[in-house]
């Protein structure tokens, strides 16, 4: 028995040394960390400021920490963006861009500038996508909404260039001259006709606006030169492409004035 009550004593000794240590521990161990605090104030300085080499650095700070206020996130982003733009340099800008629009889908400022961006890059699609999602976060935004309209002429325009390229200005399948089929078969002569037959069309229309005679005397020019050309190919000493290349040179000068 003596035994006995000498070990529970001696037990509860070394229950009541150890028990502040793990009281301690556990106290430790449910503590929250404490999150480091991003100090936003020499970015916000350097926006305030509009000093681009400050941005450019300052702001790395913030835009490069997932710790630092999502706000003071997004406003670095977008205005380190901005800066890396009017340095030319435009995958950064987008860069941020992408961070600024991740961090808030409902920026049409921001999908708008990327767009712009994405269009000076020469990726229309992406660009036309940024100023169709711009437009539909805000059907009121002005500037998004003539880029989309620009940028939609601008790709239809490309496309109708693709789908004649090559081709003259007549139908190949038709053609029965000998000078006809030459160009047929040489896609820079295809495009020269083409060309020159677009640029003809459009100066005999502005002549004949104020002057029906004047449009009529500038398409008898045109029918006189397609004449010589039809007469002419063939002789040795005959040079399709410079025939059609002066003229050309020509009916450009006659637009320009």
């Amino acid at each position: 028995m003596q035994r006995t009550f000498t070990a529970l004593i001696a037990g509860l000794v070394v229950a009541c040394a150890v028990l502040p240590v793990c009281l301690n521990c556990a106290s430790a161990a449910t503590a929250e960390p404490t999150d480091e605090q991003i100090d936003s104030a020499p970015c916000m300085a350097a926006v305030t400021a509009r000093a681009e080499e400050r941005i450019i650095a300052d702001c790395a700070a913030l835009i490069d920490n997932d710790k630092a206020a999502k706000a003071d996130r997004i406003k670095a982003a977008i205005a380190r963006a901005a800066a890396l733009e009017r340095k030319e340099q435009i995958d950064r800008a987008i860069s941020d861009y992408d961070l600024a629009i991740r961090l808030d889908p409902t920026l049409a400022d921001i999908f708008n500038a990327r767009g712009e961006l994405w269009r000076k890059k020469g990726d229309r699609p992406r660009a036309l996508s940024d100023f169709g999602a711009a437009v539909k976060i805000n059907p009121n935004h002005a500037a998004a909404r003539a880029n989309y309209k620009s940028l939609s002429l601008e790709i239809e325009r490309i496309g109708a260039m693709i789908a004649v390229n090559n081709k003259p200005s007549f139908n190949c399948t038709t053609a029965r001259r000998p000078v006809e089929k030459a160009i047929c078969a040489n896609p820079e002569l295809a495009n020269l006709d083409r060309e020159i037959n677009a640029v003809n069309t459009k100066i005999v229309r502005e002549a004949g606006k104020d002057n029906r005679s004047a449009g009529r005397a500038m398409q008898r020019e045109q029918d006189e030169f397609i004449a010589r050309r039809n007469a002419e190919f063939g002789r040795p000493d005959f040079d399709l492409q410079k025939m059609m290349r002066q003229r050309l040179d020509h009916l450009m000068a006659l637009d320009r004035h």
